[in-house]
């Protein structure tokens, strides 16, 4: 036994994707990938393919906030994750229980706001509640361009707009914010990093290909499960970048649509 036998949870509190590429699938998928171990809260039960989103059941708020409270009480947490929080009476519940029972732990919010097809998929209600009431909470909050540009107001359109917005977002109380690329044009994709440590610009060529569902919960997953393995912050957002890329080049190409990644690549090679 390692001296971090008892490191490496991570609860995630995200909507269930049938399909198996995004959202909680890839989310124990991705931290166990890693070496971490996953515990969930279900906050939404999708219908969903490579297609899309055909429909959505809402978990009721008492069942969110007792299966947190049921791992938190036992289990335990290094870290927490939020994904799909789809209302505002999702988030305000799990809010409550972090300020009950988690106020010490490490949270890394992916503020899913925005679909890989651009759809919008919270409202404008909702999108207050993320800013006001989780991005503050947040270690690291994990936007997309199109996410951070919702959160900040700053359009982005290249680097520099990157890194305006992932300082807002640190003005804007959460101790670190990435600011993810795929969505800016260029031949390469950088991600900036922005924490008390300064500022990192992490560079990948751009890879072609439809096959990006789930990208998003996949690296905030990632870097979850290394951040509660013991990693620093910039050294977890490296090595899980460097994880998804090979992932995403990977990609199995199941479905006719925006297919998943190969999350489990690491256990092959």
């Amino acid at each position: 036994m390692t001296a971090n036998h008892h490191r490496g949870r991570v609860l995630i509190v995200a909507g269930s994707d049938s399909g198996g590429g995004a959202g909680i699938q890839a989310d124990i998928k991705a931290v166990s990938a890693l070496g971490g171990y996953a515990a969930t809260a279900v906050t939404a039960i999708t219908v969903q393919n490579t297609l899309g989103v055909t429909g959505i059941h809402a978990v009721p708020q008492t069942i969110i906030a007792e299966q947190m409270r049921a791992v938190l009480s036992d289990i335990g947490a290094d870290v927490i994750k939020t994904g799909m929080l789809a209302s505002r009476e999702t988030i305000e519940t799990v809010v409550g229980v972090l300020e009950e029972l988690a106020r010490d732990i490490p949270l890394v919010v992916d503020p899913v706001m925005i679909a890989t097809s651009g759809d919008a998929l919270v409202d404008e209600g909702t999108e207050t509640v993320i800013r006001d009431q989780l991005v503050p909470r947040a270690r690291l909050v994990t936007p997309n361009s199109d996410e951070a540009q919702r959160l900040t107001g700053i359009e982005i359109t290249d680097l520099h707009t990157q890194i305006e917005a992932a300082k807002a977002l640190r003005e804007m109380g959460a101790q670190a914010a990435l600011v993810k690329g795929g969505h800016v044009d260029g031949a390469s994709v950088r991600d900036v990093l922005v924490s008390q440590r300064g500022l990192e610009v992490m560079e990948r060529p751009r890879i072609d290909t439809p096959h990006t569902h789930g990208t998003g919960c996949t690296l905030a997953s990632a870097i979850a499960s290394l951040l509660a393995q013991g990693h620093s912050l910039p050294e977890a957002a490296e090595q899980a970048g460097d994880y998804l890329h090979e992932a995403i080049k990977r990609a199995p190409g199941f479905g006719a649509g925006h297919g998943p990644v190969d999350h489990m690549w690491v256990m092959r090679d």
